[in-house]
């Protein structure tokens, strides 16, 4: 047992150390402007326009380049998790305008698991950056944060975060996610249970959501008002819809995605 325990722990202090280290007090002013630009208050990119402004496609790369350096200073606590969001969304967006226009970001090889970006002095992929650097800092949260650029993600945010508001802005996000009838359905009933139609992401993700983080505590505290009595009750049904990963465009880019169980999707 002892010596099952020692390998665990080399292995866990092993994995962790081929972490790169986030420069400390990345400025996200740069990455704002643009979100503030091209990202409406749906959440959706306006890509299009984006891809067509080459000085703002550039301004993102120059804006991702300072990821790439091994810092002298390390980031750490909320500083270090505002970079990580916006370093997945980022590096995201930019997946997207070198590639645009495509109908999905699931078109495009190894989106997620591609290890194209530099941060630290070492090349990652998204999904270390979600799976193995922001999930174990900030669990459930980061859900509702990260956006893979795909119409049943949660809305990004047209903002960049910060650390001193990150946490705020995760809260707002679950709203807004919960809030919008094209990603969810609240179906109370009456002498019935009710029923509740929720993104796939909650159960792909059910892990994350336990305790007092559990679906149905995350949906009583930040479901629209209406419904949030009902929910506290806990007495209904969860359903999981479908998952668009048509491109989260304005415009319709995206309309012609079929999902292909072939691609090796979920």
């Amino acid at each position: 047992m002892k010596l099952l325990l020692s390998v665990f722990l080399v292995l866990t202090l092993s994995a962790r150390a081929q972490l790169p280290d986030v420069p400390a007090h990345i400025d996200h002013a740069p990455f704002d402007a643009l979100l503030r630009r091209y990202v409406d208050e749906q959440g959706r990119v306006d890509y299009k326009r984006w891809k067509a402004t080459p000085e703002d496609v550039e301004s993102l790369k120059t804006y991702l380049a300072a990821f790439a350096p091994v810092p002298e200073t390390a980031a750490e606590g909320d500083d270090l998790t505002a970079s990580l969001i916006n370093a997945y969304n980022a590096f995201t967006i930019e997946l997207i305008l070198d590639n645009y226009p495509v109908q999905s970001i699931r078109l495009l090889d190894n989106p997620f698991d591609g290890k194209r970006h530099t941060v630290g002095g070492q090349t990652i992929s998204v999904d270390d950056i979600e799976h193995r650097m922001l999930r174990p800092l900030i669990g459930w949260k980061v859900h509702a944060v990260v956006v893979c650029a795909a119409r049943s993600c949660p809305p990004l945010l047209n903002r960049a975060y910060t650390a001193d508001t990150w946490e705020q802005h995760m809260e707002e996000r679950y709203r807004a996610w919960l809030a919008r009838e094209d990603l969810n359905q609240f179906q109370p009933a009456r002498g019935r249970n009710g029923t509740v139609e929720i993104s796939r992401i909650f159960r792909w993700y059910s892990g994350d959501y336990i305790d007092d983080h559990s679906v149905e505590n995350i949906l009583a505290r930040f479901a629209p008002a209406a419904y949030r009595d009902w929910l506290a009750e806990g007495r209904f049904r969860i359903r999981y819809q479908a998952y668009d990963w048509g491109l989260n465009d304005p415009g319709d880019t995206g309309d012609k995605y079929r999902h292909n169980p072939l691609r090796g999707l979920f």
